[in-house]
């Protein structure tokens, strides 16, 4: 079942048919050179800006870091394509030619890249006083007891991340005040009366374009906080999707709400999914007029509109940072979307709008085939990465931090704030089969072609293809509830 986007970067690399690259070899053979160094070399996309040759200065200044910090070590790095990392990493890594840390996105088997789990049962160097280096991450987005960080082929952990990925919406803090608002609003009466404010004060309130982000994450955010009332209902499996309770948000993934849907006990009769929609459209009201014909943003949902100070509010990641600070002529920084209380609807059970930091950003493997010194070498790089001298390269980039006693850069401290900054209990309601665009399920109804009734009417249609198609993908077929 198609669920809403949270990594701009893990749905825009589309597989294309490349080839390997002819990388570095992988195997401890002349692993030291002439110069008495191990080199290893670390291969992905480029997620900050739009070079092909450097992920940016922030990057190449941890690296130097590390490098001072062990002479013995060098690192480099191969910026790849964005439209193409995912096969070139996938097919060096069937291949046994990729290089010594790849990005971990990209399609492969579990025997191809090193479980990590026994690595970090020993002490992080670069951490004073650490027993154990998985101990340094936030439990909560990294560990054998988060499903999202597991191998699902293996069930082990087999990736570092370097950051969390979380979404929010960038205000322009001058807007705000010219509009008369002392900050960004919590509920969503607040939000009406912002929008009334800031349409009084010449400005769109909420920035939209034609892409898919802002469709998705308003949807998934609003459902999410009106459902929220059936975490336990709805709870079935674990995290390993077997018969169970799950422990660690979100409770209900898309496997429950697949049964849910399946068995009935959630339809769109449920009277929180016709609420969910008249928001929905009362929040793309608010926001840029005739976004369908407006350029998607990328990484910044109407970007043009944002950075020009036309538009007050835009949906972002934190990836969006470094470009923001570059091209916006205001101050700018981030804030959680509203909750919605019991003022708007007697169908809220106020619950506090939910969706948390993932471990979807930067994060590196090791291929299977790299052994010896250059293994030693890219563990020791994964560990300095994941220890407080990633700071620096954090705030450049406005990254979000993975480990622990490390605090966000102030642009994007927003996207962590309070409730927001922890996972949903349960995963948002669905739109179509996966492949499908949020837009091809929304659209007529945002647009105003196409009535609630008539909506409601298309979106069970819409559920019943998502679940039975994601019944056969995950093999899902064979379990009652299924059948």
């Amino acid at each position: 079942m198609r669920t809403p986007p949270k990594s701009g970067l893990a749905g825009a690399a589309m597989l294309l048919a490349l080839t390997g690259c002819g990388l570095l070899g992988t195997g401890d053979k002349g692993a030291t050179g002439a110069d008495g160094k191990v080199t290893i070399t670390l291969a992905g996309p480029n997620q900050w800006n739009s070079s092909g040759s450097t992920f940016g200065p922030a990057w190449e200044a941890i690296v130097d870091s590390f490098e001072k910090r062990e002479p013995g070590i060098e690192v480099r790095t191969q910026v790849l394509p964005l439209d193409g990392f995912s096969q070139t990493i996938t097919t060096q890594l069937a291949a046994g030619t990729a290089p010594e840390l790849v990005f971990n996105q990209p399609p492969h088997k579990a025997h191809e890249v090193h479980a990590l789990d026994a690595e970090l049962q020993k002490p992080n160097p670069y951490v004073p006083g650490n027993q154990r280096w998985l101990d340094v991450f936030k439990k909560d987005y990294f560990g054998p007891g988060v499903a999202k960080a597991l191998s699902k082929e293996s069930g082990k952990l087999e990736y570092i991340p370097f950051n969390l990925v979380a979404i929010g919406l960038f205000y322009n803090k001058d807007a705000f005040a010219k509009a008369g608002l002392d900050g960004p609003p919590a509920t969503w009466e607040d939000f009406r009366s912002a929008c009334k404010k800031l349409k009084d004060a010449g400005y769109d309130p909420v920035a939209l374009d034609k892409g898919g982000m802002a469709v998705g994450w308003t949807w998934e955010s609003i459902s999410t906080q009106l459902v929220d009332k059936y975490h336990e209902e709805w709870n079935f499996f674990d995290a390993t999707g077997k018969p169970g309770k799950a422990t660690v948000a979100p409770l209900v993934t898309e496997k429950s709400l697949s049964k849910a849907i399946k068995e009935g006990t959630l339809s769109t009769k449920t009277p929180e999914v016709a609420e969910a929609l008249k928001l929905y459209k009362e929040f793309f009201d608010c926001g840029t007029p005739n976004w369908t014909g407006v350029a998607d943003g990328g990484a910044t949902v109407g970007y043009r509109d944002f950075v020009a100070g036309k538009a007050a509010m835009s949906w972002g990641t934190d990836f969006a940072v470094e470009a923001l600070k570059a091209d916006a002529k205001f101050p700018l920084a981030t804030m959680p979307f509203p909750t919605i209380t019991k003022a708007t609807t007697p169908l809220s059970s106020d619950a506090p709008a939910r969706y948390g930091a993932s471990i979807g950003g930067t994060s590196y493997m090791i291929p299977s085939t790299v052994k010896g010194e250059k293994y030693a070498a890219a563990v020791k790089f994964l560990q300095y990465m994941s220890s407080p001298a990633i700071k620096p390269w954090l705030d450049a980039t406005g990254g979000l931090p993975a480990i622990e006693g490390v605090e966000p850069s102030p642009e994007t401290a927003g996207l962590l704030e309070g409730e927001w900054g922890k996972t949903f209990r349960v995963t948002g309601l669905p739109g179509g089969p996966e492949g499908t665009s949020f837009r091809d399920v929304f659209d007529g109804y945002l647009l105003g072609e196409r009535s609630l009734e008539e909506e409601l009417d298309d979106l069970a249609k819409w559920w019943d293809r998502g679940v039975e198609a994601g019944i056969k993908k995950n093999a899902w077929g064979d379990e009652d509830w299924a059948k």
